[in-house]
């Protein structure tokens, strides 16, 4: 796939010459670590995706759409906050995976599913959760009415255990066992949801755990079952992880699977006459790993290069944005929680302001793209992208060619993502002046943040020989 701006098609306002006059119903399909060229619609050969292809050919296919971490839970905590991840403790884990009553996102934050619910929305939550975990924490906390999912960062496909072996299926905030392959089970609930009777609009929040491990498809129950038998001769770490399991063949069955499920539920919502007025968005948590196709982007999850954090992002909503669009315009997932809060007809908390744009004026109204910083921060990197550019600040050691020689951190990069999706061509020496600008403004913006605490397993560790690990 090209990453430059190439028959780039640009936004303008939508045949209705703006908002539609009633508020939309929103339905957020969020896939659980997929590659940037994972679909059809992005390049993807060997995977068939007819369903989300159908749905880019519909709306607005973005080429440069990013996760605003490259951790899910991080990602998460993000998008219902509409917030910089680590503003919060829970944000600082990568992932989150510590049970504890200050990991999670409290209830009184204010969260995109509060605030719509406030406006007279019904909300409601299918699949993975992961900010939090009970007593202390969970969705129907936050402002989402409905709840059937998991908790936990992972989930086996059958046997529907966590990563520590505990059973993870919940009703709300009630165990309940029900057999059935996940992705199929959260697919009929969020159809079932779409195709409900109701007079107000609804928000849907349907998180797959697909395509995450373990690398189990819809008819590998005994691989389950095999995973659910190794807990008993060594949890740690997880059995879940997978790591003898699954193929480029395997993982394009549980993507395929998934097409099938936003399938169901797309039909679902025609069907019952909502699909007009309905944003549609479908992403990722974060870019995908082991199995994943980035190419040609470089680096996977946990990994601020661009294969970890730019993702397939697209969004549909007939009523006001003309179909068959593709744009090279940089938004991440902040960007996606502004636009969705200003479409429900509401506004933020004064008190949390919100960290990315609303996107509305420009979707709807034929407005100007509006520039602004996309912001990353993990323990070892941080990102700053604004218009072509993207500045990188990375703490890890680093090679001048293949694995040799090996240099140590920190380093200050500055790459052209629309020309260098490879981030190859470090042109920092050749925009001094840019660097030092984009620099700045991340070190501004990284003050806010929680500091990550002393001994955060993913920050590196500096050798007896090392000058700094930290910014000048």
């Amino acid at each position: 796939m090209a990453t430059g701006a190439e028959d780039k098609k640009t936004p303008v306002g939508g045949p209705a010459g703006g908002r539609p006059g009633e508020p939309p119903n929103i339905l957020f399909i969020l896939a659980d670590d997929l590659g940037w060229a994972d679909l059809g619609c992005y390049g993807a050969s060997g995977i068939r995706t007819p369903n989300l292809d159908r749905l880019a050919a519909e709306g607005i296919r973005f080429r440069h759409g990013y996760a605003c971490s490259p951790w899910c839970s991080s990602t998460r905590i993000g998008l219902y906050t509409g917030r910089y991840p680590t503003r919060l403790p829970a944000g600082l884990e990568e992932p989150l995976t510590t049970h504890t009553e200050r990991n999670g996102i409290p209830a009184d934050q204010p969260t995109l599913s509060s605030l719509l619910l406030a406006t007279g929305y019904q909300t409601a939550m299918f699949g993975k959760w992961h900010c939090g975990w009970l007593p202390w924490y969970s969705p129907l906390r936050i402002g989402f009415q409905t709840f059937y999912g998991n908790f936990d960062g992972a989930i086996d496909y059958f046997e529907h255990i966590n990563t520590i072996g505990e059973a993870d299926l919940y009703e709300g905030e009630t165990p309940v066992e029900e057999a059935g392959y996940y992705t199929s089970l959260i697919s009929d609930r969020a159809a079932e949801f779409v195709a409900a009777n109701r007079e107000s609009p609804f928000y849907l929040q349907l998180n797959y755990t697909a395509p995450h491990w373990p690398w189990e498809g819809p008819d590998d129950r005994e691989v389950g079952a095999e995973i659910r038998r190794r807990f008993s001769e060594q949890p740690v770490p997880t059995p879940l992880i997978h790591p003898d399991g699954g193929s480029l063949a395997k993982y394009a069955e549980l993507i395929e699977e998934m097409d099938a499920g936003v399938g169901k539920v797309l039909t679902a919502l025609a069907d019952a006459g909502r699909a007009e007025n309905t944003i549609v968005v479908f992403t990722s948590d974060n870019g995908g790993e082991r199995w994943s196709n980035n190419w040609p982007l470089v680096g996977e999850k946990g990994d601020l290069a661009e294969g970890g954090i730019r993702v397939p992002l697209i969004l549909r909503w007939p009523a006001a944005v003309p179909g068959d669009q593709v744009s090279d315009d940089p938004i991440d997932t902040l960007d996606l929680t502004a636009t969705l809060i200003d479409a429900g007809g509401t506004t933020p908390d004064g008190q949390y302001p919100l960290d990315g744009v609303s996107l509305l004026p420009w979707l709807i109204d034929g407005a100007d793209f509006p520039e602004h910083y996309l912001f990353w921060r993990t323990s070892n990197q941080g990102a700053l992208r604004r218009g072509r550019f993207k500045y990188l600040y990375d703490r890890r050691d680093r090679s001048v060619l293949g694995n040799w020689p090996r240099r140590e951190g920190p380093f200050h990069l500055l790459y052209d993502v629309t020309v260098d999706g490879r981030e190859q061509a470090d042109i920092a020496d050749q925009h001094p002046e840019l660097l030092d600008e984009l620099r700045a403004a991340w070190e501004r913006i990284e003050g806010e943040m929680l500091p990550f605490p002393p001994g955060h397993p993913g920050a590196p560790e500096p050798s007896a020989t090392a000058e700094t690990s930290e910014p000048d």
